[in-house]
């Protein structure tokens, strides 16, 4: 599938075969703006034929078959540098659960698009007036505390990092920051952040202005959602060492 020039959204999968909505990423593929890379992360149920099954239907959709289980940071990141290393000028990543609306994904892919001094534009779950945003509570405050803490380890104010829709720019200094693995397994989206904001190798640093957050008008917690408790505690431990490696002034 040739990518030059186009928006290719990576869809990380792990045992997702009664959770992917499969009229709902076909309609998505076949608008013909977004091209998906879903990355089978060495799924054990039937994932694998349910993502067939969508690759040959669409021609929009392609699969990326990992061998074994690396985890969703590994699966994300395989996912972006392929669609880089084939020639497309944004990649997104997105949460197979659909959490964030699809319409809400392709308006992030048009922010970004309409602003060329943007490198990357990502999701915030703001509830507000006018938004739907359907969070269990418990998971909210500690989404606070959590980006609080994120805040502190990269050295800026974010409000939301843990939101599964994100678009970037593709540019060398993306490339640069898809290079080696994620130490991270549940805050690589704080250690991707950390890379372009440091650079190195060579690379000039992303400015911060070159980010930007977007409120969503509506977001639902999903069923079946991997994360648990002592998952969040691993991904507190590892801001801490993304901390840690942020140069000081």
């Amino acid at each position: 599938m040739s990518e030059t020039g186009a928006t290719v959204v990576v869809v990380p999968c792990f045992n997702e075969e009664h959770r992917l909505d499969e009229k709902a990423f076909a309609a998505l593929a076949a608008g013909g703006r977004l091209r998906l890379l879903f990355v089978d992360d060495g799924s054990s149920d039937g994932t694998g034929e349910v993502l067939g099954r969508m690759a040959e239907g669409c021609p929009g959709v392609e699969v990326l078959s990992l061998g074994a289980n690396g985890g969703k940071a590994e699966a994300v990141r395989r996912g972006m540098q392929r669609a880089v290393a084939g020639g497309a000028e944004v990649v997104a990543y997105y949460d197979a659960d659909m959490a964030t609306p699809p319409d809400e994904l392709e308006r992030l892919v048009g922010v970004l698009r309409a602003h060329d001094d943007l490198v990357g534009v990502f999701g915030s779950r703001v509830a507000r007036l006018g938004s739907i945003i359907e969070r269990r509570a418990l998971r909210h405050y500690l989404g606070r505390i959590y980006a609080t803490l994120a805040s502190y380890a990269l050295g800026i104010s974010v409000y939301d990092t843990q939101c599964g829709a994100k678009v970037f720019r593709v540019d060398a200094r993306l490339a640069r920051a898809l290079t080696t693995p994620f130490r991270s397994s549940w805050a690589f989206d704080v250690e991707l952040l950390h890379r372009l904001l440091v650079g190195g190798q060579g690379v000039d640093p992303v400015p911060v202005g070159a980010l930007l957050e977007v409120p969503l008008t509506a977001w639902r917690d999903v069923s079946g959602s991997k994360l648990r408790l002592g998952a969040a505690l691993r991904a507190l431990g590892e801001l801490a060492s993304v901390a840690r490696r942020r140069p000081r002034p």
